[in-house]
């Protein structure tokens, strides 16, 4: 698997994010194993490369959205979120005394720090959706419901891609009800 076919890949995969989520938000999650796109478990095989590829990828398709990234941390992080501080700032995300290292946090935090103008680390966020690509489980970072995006291309090099969006709760409607009758069993 080269970087090339790495970006190749994951451009196809924003190329089917993006002409199918309409409203994407202001910040985009990523979790990313480089262990998964190398063909590894997660964590046994981090790459800076693969994780610069990555970041450098998605960030040419969220600055002219005027979006920013989130990269999630691996769990010897509890998953926090690097962003630029000026992203934390502006959302009031609390912001924690870390930094990442290929072996806490993973390639693409990493590659994110060296290239972010003032990244800091956070607890917690509530995004509009992202991807997950490896299976490192950013469902807790996208705001509830969250919605699984249907990729034409769902692999970036070995790793399987989950995309997520999100919408409002739907309560009320045609089919609501509001007290409890026969008519509640009926199909």
């Amino acid at each position: 698997m080269t970087i090339e076919q790495i970006k190749t890949d994951l451009r196809n995969v924003l190329d089917d994010y993006f002409a199918q989520v309409t409203n994407p938000g202001k910040i985009f999650v990523v979790g990313c194993s480089t262990s998964e796109i190398s063909g590894s478990w997660k964590g046994t095989n981090s790459r800076l490369d693969v994780g610069q590829a990555v970041y450098e990828t998605i960030q040419q398709y969220l600055e002219p959205r005027g979006m920013a990234i989130a990269i999630q941390g691996c769990e010897h992080l509890n998953r926090a979120l690097l962003v630029e501080r000026t992203v934390a700032e502006a959302h009031n995300f609390e912001i924690v005394d870390v930094v990442p290292a290929i072996h806490a946090g993973g390639g693409t935090q990493v590659a994110a720090y060296q290239q972010m103008h003032d990244p800091v680390e956070v607890e917690h966020i509530v995004a509009q959706g992202g991807l997950d690509i490896g299976g490192t489980e950013i469902g807790m970072h996208v705001k509830f419901v969250q919605i699984p995006v249907p990729l034409k291309h769902r692999d970036v090099g070995a790793a399987r891609v989950v995309a997520l969006t999100s919408r409002p709760k739907k309560i009320g409607g045609a089919r609501a009800k509001y007290e409890f009758t026969t008519a509640n069993l009926e199909e």
